[in-house]
């Protein structure tokens, strides 16, 4: 197939950047008619660029037009990161003063940027995928993960936090993108597994013991305090009373006491996702035939990704309050402590993901099943 489709929705969502300055321009003449002609003229702009980009044999793939358009709204999310950060000026001022306050939160700002970085990467390599038909099963998959902890965290710390109170019609809107990402998570999950060993290898593969291999011994090691720290952190966010967790809260991470309660609200996910997972990963580790292994390594990959990215960032960043940032004594500890929980289980998931012949069961016990 072609890779004019592909190459097509790329530009499209440059696009975006013309028309978030042609709409705050229009609109900033504050009277209804700019509104409307700001609103024709970007779907006028959308339509030209789709029927001309994109007028060429197209892939049958639903998900290749959800991406194209989730491609464009990260460029979006990312002017709107930058702007807000008064790097450029000019492109989306009027949403910005008449979005939910949400988004002019520190974590708001972290997801901003890792939409339109990070999320904007993925729907181009599948994307890339779809146009030269090959599996994107596994960039879904962290995607998935991503956009789990994402709208979790981000629809409970608004009904919970300090902006409970103050949600907007938009708020609805963005309800509507977690639908039909939802659905995109289920078309996802139901693609055909694909592996990198063939079956034919995998039954003269021996199952090695655990000290046979040394860097699952390392991981088995590591997800025992990272199970710790997890949970930790959970009751650091629940107000326990113990000394450790006051002192920790004050020394390190004064973020999680938040009153955006985004902090909190992720510590809490955190605890319930990731606590059950390092239990179900050691055990993946320790019994071979865990063919799960790889997809939940590459799910929680993502979560975590874009769980730590968030924290680590809004933890620093100058719109969190002064008495809620890291301490400057303690920033080289929290970064070292942070990125490293983060790091590991990206280092798991690519290991379990390229070599995964200890987790897939021989023909014979599938038949026997």
């Amino acid at each position: 197939m072609s890779a004019s489709a592909g190459t097509g929705v790329f530009v499209l969502s440059l696009m975006s950047i013309p028309i978030c300055y042609l709409f705050n321009s229009l609109v900033y003449n504050n009277n209804a008619e700019a509104f409307f002609f700001a609103g024709c003229t970007t779907v006028l702009i959308l339509a030209i660029s789709a029927r001309f980009m994109l007028k060429k044999k197209t892939p049958g793939d639903p998900l290749f037009y959800v991406y194209a358009v989730y491609a464009f709204l990260s460029v979006v999310n990312l002017i709107i990161g930058l702007e807000q950060d008064n790097i450029i000026d000019g492109f989306v001022t009027f949403y910005l003063k008449e979005a939910d306050p949400h988004i002019n939160t520190a974590h708001g700002h972290m997801i901003s940027y890792w939409d339109g970085c990070v999320h904007y990467l993925m729907y181009l390599l599948m994307i890339a995928a779809i146009t030269w038909g090959d599996s994107y099963r596994a960039i879904g998959l962290y995607w998935v993960g991503s956009f789990l902890m994402r709208a979790i965290v981000y629809i409970l710390g608004n009904a919970v936090g300090k902006y409970g109170t103050q949600v907007s019609p938009l708020f609805i809107l963005h309800m509507l993108y977690i639908v039909v990402s939802v659905w995109v998570c289920f078309r996802v999950f139901s693609q055909p597994s694909t592996r990198d060993v063939q079956t034919t290898s995998i039954q003269v593969t021996p199952k090695r013991s655990l000290l046979q291999r040394p860097l699952d011994l390392i991981f088995t090691i590591y997800l025992i305090p990272a199970l710790a720290f997890c949970i930790f952190r959970g009751l650091v966010v629940l107000d326990c009373s113990s000394k450790w967790c006051q002192d920790y809260t004050q020394q390190y991470e004064p973020y999680l006491k938040d009153p955006s309660a985004y902090p909190r609200v992720q510590m809490l996910v955190s605890m319930l996702y990731s606590g059950p997972y390092y239990v179900i990963a050691l055990y993946g580790l320790l019994v071979p035939g865990c063919e799960w292994m790889p997809d939940l390594t590459l799910v929680h990959s993502g979560a975590l990704a874009q769980a730590q990215f968030s924290h680590i960032g809004a933890s620093l960043h100058t719109r969190t309050p002064f008495s809620y940032r890291v301490p400057a004594d303690s920033q080289a500890i929290f970064l070292l402590v942070n990125v490293l929980y983060t790091l590991v289980p990206q280092a798991l998931c690519y290991q379990c993901c390229t070599r995964p012949a200890f987790f897939l069961r021989r023909t014979a016990e599938k038949k026997n099943e």
